[in-house]
């Protein structure tokens, strides 16, 4: 018996390579986010770039970008820590300083002013 195979018809399923670990992403498509997960860890575990980028037909660059974006943000989850209501609070207090420390300069300087007799606003003489 002969199995014929027209021209742009894909292969069956007994015909298409097996694949470890990974189901392939076929060539122009997108990756789910269990396939980068699952790409990545395998990346993270020691496989080959070269290898896992020609085994997932995916570009080496995709793989090692999406490799720093996954260690990028579980850096950033190791440094933050949820927001609460002090945040909020030391904000406004923060401001609040802010905004006295620089009326107490201004009143400084309108006394030093006032005690040397000379005009707080320097005028100028037209003509």
């Amino acid at each position: 018996m002969e199995i014929k195979q027209t021209v742009g018809e894909r292969p069956g399923a007994a015909e298409r390579p097996q694949e470890s670990g990974v189901a392939a992403l076929g060539r122009g498509g997108r990756m789910s986010r269990q396939r980068k997960t699952a790409a990545v860890l395998r990346l993270l575990r020691g496989e080959d770039l070269d290898t896992l980028s020609r085994e997932l037909g995916v570009v080496a660059a995709t793989l090692s970008g999406g490799r720093d974006a996954f260690l990028d943000g579980g850096t950033a989850a190791m440094k933050s820590r949820p927001a609460d209501d002090r945040d909020e609070l030391a904000a406004r207090l923060q401001a609040e300083v802010g905004q006295l420390t620089m009326d107490n300069e201004l009143l400084g300087q309108k006394c030093q002013h006032l005690e040397s007799g000379r005009p707080l606003v320097t005028r100028r003489r037209s003509g």
